[in-house]
């Protein structure tokens, strides 16, 4: 017991999530990645990799987690290597899925978009805790700026992530109580610009879009989600190359049940291309049934929640947007990964959190897991007893919203006038 206290500091209810996320992860990619399994000539080599993973991204929490939360606005630094690397990726990226996601370093394979999407939390919440030094006109120009320019290098070869990571900032300044006029502003460019987006790809001919990255798959993606109900005769429905991944996800979920068909037993593994990762939320219920799913689903949830109880206890601006940007965006992504296996929004790509299996994806979450957890350490003084916050001059909160000083003021207007002169 000596041991674990030892080792796993912070957040008891944050380690607890991040470890059944992991059990379910191991479990489940285990039996959806069986077709990878049956062609490669070492059947275990698929979890294998996918543990190890696990197992590196559990080391870098461990090490994470002991680091003093504010020593993690350095990772603004990671921004402009993030830019750079995601301009070059369309040109000298790796291709898979018809989409230019990756590049390989030094025969490492990773996904740029990954760590832009960290380095765009940390700067948000960077800019937001200088409030001191910046009027809320400057940080809400910066913070455009900076998040704008590596979404818009993102959009053409990864549209969710880029509308997803877009989003989780857009959040993130809303908390933060930007100025309201140029936050609706923003809200009423925003829509607009979607809905001209959506209808271009509707209203533009096929063969123009083929000169667009990514521009077909788009309209076809939006094309099928118009058309859920699509049939032959009534009573009949087709499965066409267009909605194949959505409809054995459907099936997958509609044979789960409550209690599903138990881990290994799930049919739809063998025929969903991305069973291990995009759609692995309807093998989850598949073979865990709804019971799995909600119980998924509520992790997330008390994971998010859990974040803003560690931010409502931070003295600090930096840790308090960083812990909510952190759980924001992986939660965020979580939800978006659950309404595509239903079919409540089209498809996107998007892996769910610490359950795909994936290398940069699970790693950078991993990331997440760890900064939460110093947060809570060193931010909040959760599961730290002995450890000392150490004040390195940021405005605290109530600095920020200005009760010290009227506190202050109010005690003195209770100060009786022979009291006054006397402390005069």
């Amino acid at each position: 017991m000596d041991l674990a206290n030892k080792l796993f500091k912070g957040d008891r209810v944050i380690w607890i999530i991040f470890m059944f996320l992991c059990l379910i992860s191991v479990v489940e990619v285990f039996s959806a990645t069986s077709t990878i399994a049956y062609k490669n000539a070492n059947h275990w080599a698929p979890i294998v990799r996918h543990a190890s993973f696990l197992t590196g991204g559990f080391v870098l929490i461990l090490l994470l987690h002991n680091i003093p939360c504010r020593f993690f606005s350095a990772l603004i630094l990671l921004l402009p290597v993030s830019i750079l690397m995601l301009f070059v990726t369309p040109f000298i990226g790796i291709s898979e899925n018809d989409a230019h996601r990756w590049l390989s370093l030094f025969g490492v394979q990773f996904q740029p978009s990954e760590f832009a999407k960290l380095a765009c939390i940390v700067f948000v919440s960077f800019m937001m805790s200088r409030r001191g030094k910046f009027t809320e006109d400057q940080i809400f120009k910066y913070v455009l700026i900076g998040v704008s320019a590596t979404c818009v290098l993102i959009l053409p070869e990864n549209f969710s992530t880029a509308f997803m990571l877009f989003g989780v900032c857009f959040l993130m300044m809303c908390i933060g109580q930007l100025p309201l006029k140029k936050m609706g502003i923003l809200t009423g460019s925003l829509v607009v610009a979607l809905t001209l987006f959506i209808l271009a790809l509707t209203l533009t001919p096929t063969e123009v879009l083929r000169y667009v990255p990514r521009g077909v798959t788009w309209k076809e993606r939006i094309k099928e989600f118009r058309n859920k109900e699509r049939t032959v005769d009534p009573g009949t429905y087709k499965i066409t190359d267009d909605n194949f991944q959505v409809s054995h996800a459907k099936i997958a979920i509609a044979r789960g049940g409550v209690f599903g068909k138990m881990p290994g037993h799930g049919q739809q593994r063998d025929f969903l291309p991305q069973a291990y990762s995009d759609f692995i939320y309807a093998i989850i219920i598949e073979e865990l049934g709804y019971v799995g799913g909600v119980v998924v689903l509520l992790l997330y949830i008390m994971l998010l929640v859990r974040a803003g109880m560690i931010a409502r206890k931070c003295d600090k601006l930096f840790p308090k947007f960083l812990v909510l940007g952190c759980g924001l965006l992986i939660v965020v992504q979580a939800l978006a990964n659950m309404a595509v296996a239903v079919n409540l929004i089209p498809v996107t790509g998007q892996p769910l959190p610490l359950i795909s299996r994936g290398g940069t994806s699970t790693v950078i979450t991993c990331i997440y897991f760890g900064i939460i957890l110093s947060v809570s350490r060193f931010g909040a003084g959760m599961g730290n007893e002995e450890d000392i916050i150490i004040d390195d001059g940021e405005p605290t909160a109530e600095e920020w919203t200005g009760e010290s000083a009227l506190e202050a003021i109010e005690d003195l207007e209770d100060i009786p006038v022979e009291e006054e002169s006397a402390i005069a």
